[in-house]
């Protein structure tokens, strides 16, 4: 039996630790330890509510607007705020640019690399790749010169030791691709760089910047008047509708061809990673009203025991339903450390009791990361990409399944193929095909708004606090990219008394909880084989296909728990 060490994970936002058991070169148990401190709940205590998107967002650079958007919405279920059609469509345009510039940058920046060998890439012929890249995709970059151009670029980077790449496994057995297929991945990955600072501009148009865009409690901080130079006019909406078709074109000629081809080579890791059968969404995109579920292109439920016949309803106001589990995370619960705690009633007292770094192992120790454990009554669930595709699709969603079915069909694969690292990483270019038909349809939808002059985009009716309850709680929930996201608020005499974030890593990545049930990092790790131990290149294929982040920490604490740093936000 060996204990296979990886930390920290890189390719993904934040710090995380993974610690595998192989036993006869297989994994038989996994431990996922973060060890960044969450804090950010502490901040909020006793300020306006008003301002909390502009903090939670402020998490990460990378889930941006995600983490403003689910903080508006807790405020306004809290207040009883409607917002205007027009500025959900906003949101709505805004976020799913978001799944898109997200899961392009995953794919290419954060996963290619677990499957893409960039040394290999020096063995390919670029007029094969350009005849190759041309039978599946019409990108107008797919020519022989261009590939040359490319595999010029890398055989000088390999002369300066490859950078960050350095320590790549390269040449591992594990990698299956032809070198024509790795030059036109690795090609890709740099146009991917170029795009992703393009599309983001749409935030800027609604949103005033990127990353971190302005929102506003009750709709959205931008006014529309085509002729008016100081409002999203006729110039910036003809941007934004350039951005979409640029977008669309990447995504739809680059990235899902891209991913099929890569896909087509590791049908095996259908095999692998499946971990937990349970599956949570939130559900989104609203298409009459954030208050009405039943209506959003992706559908809330969960699914348990991956019975594709029957979606459970999720209440996220019921206390029994979600809970927070601390048995084995770095808190304490003044109840105790086996009982689990809904958001509303959530505690963040930080308790330090793991070994003093740098330290080998995390053997022995009972409390080993800084995540708390949810639950949904009381089941481990998974959330993300996959996990929204299987409760839509078991809902009945048509547009989900046409596609989900479509993308099984190209690769020669049954629906059980789904839950594995293949259907994970499959799963989420499906959300962003998926995302760019809602896009275009969302933005047609304000154009047509904007034809007859139905704009308003804010509703002042309970902006000022003399006009809110003493007492009130409410819950923001949202489908980020990377999954189930929500916040739970109270209110108390018009300032924050209580703010906890359950954001879809901690779902993921989190340790076991008091009845020792693995939650989805771990459990999808076991069963797994490793062909190098020094090389443990099929755990990080694992991990990276939920894309990880742990970047909500806000303060740093030494081993005996003493504060030494902590961020502040004027």
């Amino acid at each position: 039996m060996t204990r296979v060490v990886v930390d920290p994970v890189t390719r993904l936002e934040g710090h995380l630790r993974v610690e595998a058991v192989v036993e006869n070169g297989v994994i038989t148990d996994a431990f996922s330890s973060g060890t960044m401190v969450r804090g950010l709940e502490k901040i909020l205590i006793g300020r306006d509510p008003r301002d909390a998107w502009a903090i939670t967002e402020r998490v990460c650079g990378v889930c941006t607007t995600v983490h403003a958007l689910a903080s508006v919405r807790a405020v306004e279920d809290a207040l009883g705020i409607a917002v205007p059609p027009t500025a959900e469509i906003i949101r709505s345009i805004m976020l799913l640019t978001q799944y898109v510039q997200d899961h392009v940058v995953h794919f290419y920046h954060l996963h290619a690399l677990d499957w893409v060998d960039i040394v290999n890439a020096l063995k390919a012929d670029p007029k094969k790749a350009a005849e190759l890249a041309a039978s599946f995709s019409r990108w107008d970059k797919n020519t022989t010169s261009y590939f040359t151009e490319v595999q010029d670029k890398i055989k000088a980077f390999a002369a300066s030791g490859l950078g960050i790449f350095a320590n790549g496994y390269w040449g591992h057995s594990g990698y299956k691709l032809p070198p024509e297929v790795n030059l036109i991945g690795v090609a890709h990955y740099l146009d991917a760089l170029q795009w992703q600072k393009e599309v983001v501009k749409i935030h800027a148009v609604f949103g005033g910047k990127n990353p971190h865009p302005n929102y506003l409690v009750g709709g959205v901080p931008c006014s529309i008047n085509t002729e008016e130079v100081a409002a999203i006019n006729s110039e910036r909406l003809n941007l934004v509708s350039n951005l979409i078709s640029q977008a669309d074109e990447f995504v739809n000629e680059v990235y899902i061809p891209d991913l099929l081809a890569v896909a087509s080579f590791y049908k095996d890791w259908a095999r692998y990673g499946g971990g937990l059968h349970n599956y949570l969404s939130y559900g989104e995109f609203p298409t009459k009203g954030y208050g009405q579920p039943d209506s959003f292109k992706y559908a809330r439920g969960a699914v348990l025991n991956r019975d594709l016949t029957r979606v459970h309803p999720v209440n996220p106001r019921d206390a029994e339903e979600i809970k927070e589990y601390i048995a084995h995370s770095w808190y304490t619960y003044e109840g105790g450390d086996s009982v689990g705690v809904h958001p509303w009633a959530g505690e963040t007292k930080i308790r330090y009791t793991g070994p003093k770094p740098p330290f080998e192992t995390l053997e022995g120790h009972e409390k080993y990361s800084f995540l708390k454990t949810p639950r949904w009554k009381d089941n481990a669930m998974e959330v993300g990409p996959l996990a929204r595709l299987i409760v839509s699709f078991a809902a009945g969603r048509a547009d989900v399944r046409e596609v989900v079915t479509q993308t099984l069909g190209q690769l020669g694969v049954p629906v059980g193929a789904l839950f594995s690292t293949l259907g994970r990483t499959a799963a989420r270019g499906v959300d962003a095909a998926l995302a760019m038909v809602w896009l275009k349809e969302f933005f047609g939808q304000l154009m047509e708004r904007v034809k007859i002059n139905e704009v308003s985009t804010f509703n002042g009716e309970r902006w000022e606090p003399k006009t809110w309850p003493s007492d009130c709680e409410g819950v923001g929930l949202e489908e980020a990219p990377r999954g189930s996201l929500a916040h739970w608020i109270r209110i108390h005499e018009g300032r924050i008394d209580n703010y906890q974030l359950v954001v879809p890593t901690t779902w993921n990545g989190s340790p076991r909880d008091a009845k020792q049930q693995h939650s989805s990092f771990e459990a999808s790790l076991i069963g797994t084989p490793v062909a190098n131990l020094e090389q443990p290149l099929e755990i990080i294929r694992t991990i990276h296909s939920f894309d990880p982040c742990l970047a909500c920490a806000v303060h740093l604490y030494d081993p005996q728990g003493r504060h030494i740093h902590q961020i502040s936000f004027e």
